[in-house]
């Protein structure tokens, strides 16, 4: 609860700070009220409470979540030094990430449905303005425009699905539904179509296939830097939204929204793989990494188990330094390296980098080897803690398709790793790096590989 209240009043004073000519104290303050948040937030360790009048539910669980978010939001703002010098008042943009992580902060920790539809608003109108920013580029505004009309349409599903769940057990409390599992199927029409309806809205928000045909254009469209953010710190929020949902209120009805989901992994994991071996476009590319990663998180909840909650936040938080690691490289070479006057974002951009650069370098190879799942990073133990997960209830073949689709991802994840050792394009030898998104940078290399190495720093945690 702590890290709600005090990025409330960071991000009212970045706001006020933005007002004086004084920009340089933009960041330094924007790190400085995330870090609080972050100590504030163990102020809680076992001290497990319900607030806000019963709808937020806190635990130690909820907890490292919460720390995982905040961390997310730490590496983006950081990596985002230099970005804003061109804009006359960067202070809004600081400002909306402290505003939209409170959303991702209150969808891991609600306890009623009231409360995940405000946390997801929170979150999503904020994305909205972030992902349109750049008024000069016709393809932000389009972008800016689809992720807002989709995500409306998603979140006016995902309101009618909470009307059915209401009308089905009178509650909008997540523990309501425990008491629908002993009833006769004829006397949970409304209950079963709340709980589909509910996942439609939340699967919409992790862009699962066949809800991802937004996710590859706005996050072309967008600039890097919120793509990042968009990519690591929804992504989380939304997935544990959706653990939460389905350790209390949907865990009666096992058998029907695992078959959904089951179709859903499926998709996801065909679709996101095979799609993002046709891109030429780095982000697009990721893009479709990044549904094909949300497949192999749906695997956790597959599978719900005791382990489901930490192997799916170890997931979280390998998956989160990777991406930060990956965009983060291409925010800095796409902006040094211009096309009819934008950012190049085209693999080309990733040409001689390791003569180039070579620290990035490094960043983009363990990020790219971690994400597609290769021993001795995080991202192997991820997924082998997933696929795990669902092989342990029985589902075999799901864990073969897996390994098939990541021994395909290994393709477009080596194509940033083949250009790095290309001899670099003429006028672009030079690389202007600051010290702060440097070492940011190499911290999460560094991390992804103690994570694969000893995964169980982490996991012990659970």
């Amino acid at each position: 609860m702590y890290p709600i209240i005090t990025l409330s009043i960071t991000g009212l004073l970045t706001l006020f700070l933005g007002l004086n000519s004084n920009r340089k104290a933009l960041l330094p303050f924007s790190i400085f009220g995330l870090l609080i948040a972050v100590a504030s937030n163990f102020l809680d360790w076992n001290k497990p409470g319900l607030y806000f009048n019963d709808m937020l539910a806190i635990d130690n669980l909820v907890l490292v979540v919460q720390t995982i978010l905040l961390f997310s939001a730490l590496l983006i703002v950081g990596i985002s030094d230099g970005q804003f010098d061109e804009h006359a008042s960067p202070a809004e943009y600081y400002a909306l990430i402290q505003f939209t992580v409170i959303g991702a902060l209150i969808m891991v920790s609600f306890k009623s449905f009231i409360m995940l539809f405000v946390g997801l608003e929170i979150l999503s109108v904020g994305l909205y303005i972030l992902a349109g920013v750049d008024k000069r580029n016709l393809r932000g505004n389009e972008s800016a425009l689809k992720y807002f009309l989709m995500g409306s349409f998603a979140t006016g599903i995902l309101l009618f699905g909470i009307a059915m769940y209401y009308g089905a057990t009178g509650s909008f409390d997540i523990d309501g539904g425990l008491s629908m599992a002993g009833r006769l199927p004829e006397g949970k029409i409304f209950f079963y179509i709340g709980i589909s309806f509910i996942l439609v809205g939340m699967l919409f928000k992790i862009s699962a296939v066949p809800f991802h045909f937004w996710t590859a254009d706005v996050y072309q469209g967008s600039p890097t830097i919120f793509t990042g953010y968009m990519a690591t710190i929804v992504k989380t929020a939304g997935i544990f939204a959706i653990l939460k949902l389905t350790l209390s209120t949907f865990s009666g009805e096992y058998p029907f929204w695992s078959k959904i989901l089951m179709v859903v992994i499926v998709l996801s994991l065909m679709v996101g793989n095979i799609a993002a071996v046709y891109q030429s476009n780095v982000k697009r590319m990721l893009a479709f990494s990044s549904i094909s990663q949300a497949g192999f998180m749906l695997l956790s909840l597959l599978g719900l188990n005791s382990l489901s909650y930490g192997n799916l936040a170890y997931y979280s938080l390998s998956y989160a330094l990777a991406t930060v690691g990956s965009f983060g490289v291409l925010l800095i070479l796409s902006n040094q390296v211009l096309e009819n006057g934008r950012p190049k974002e085209d693999f080309e951009v990733f040409n001689g980098l390791m003569k180039r650069q070579p620290a990035l370098a490094i960043v983009l190879i363990v990020s790219m080897i971690s994400l597609s799942g290769i021993p001795l990073t995080s991202g192997f133990w991820s997924k082998f803690f997933v696929l795990n997960d669902a092989a342990g209830r029985g589902y075999v073949w799901l864990l073969v398709f897996g390994v098939i689709m990541s021994a395909v991802s290994l393709y477009f994840y080596f194509k940033p790793v083949r250009a790095v050792f290309k001899e670099p394009n003429p006028g672009h030898e030079h690389i202007e790096l600051r010290k702060l998104p440097k070492l940011l940078l190499l911290a999460t290399a560094i991390l992804t590989v103690i994570l694969g190495i000893a995964p169980n720093i982490f996991r012990g945690l659970f």
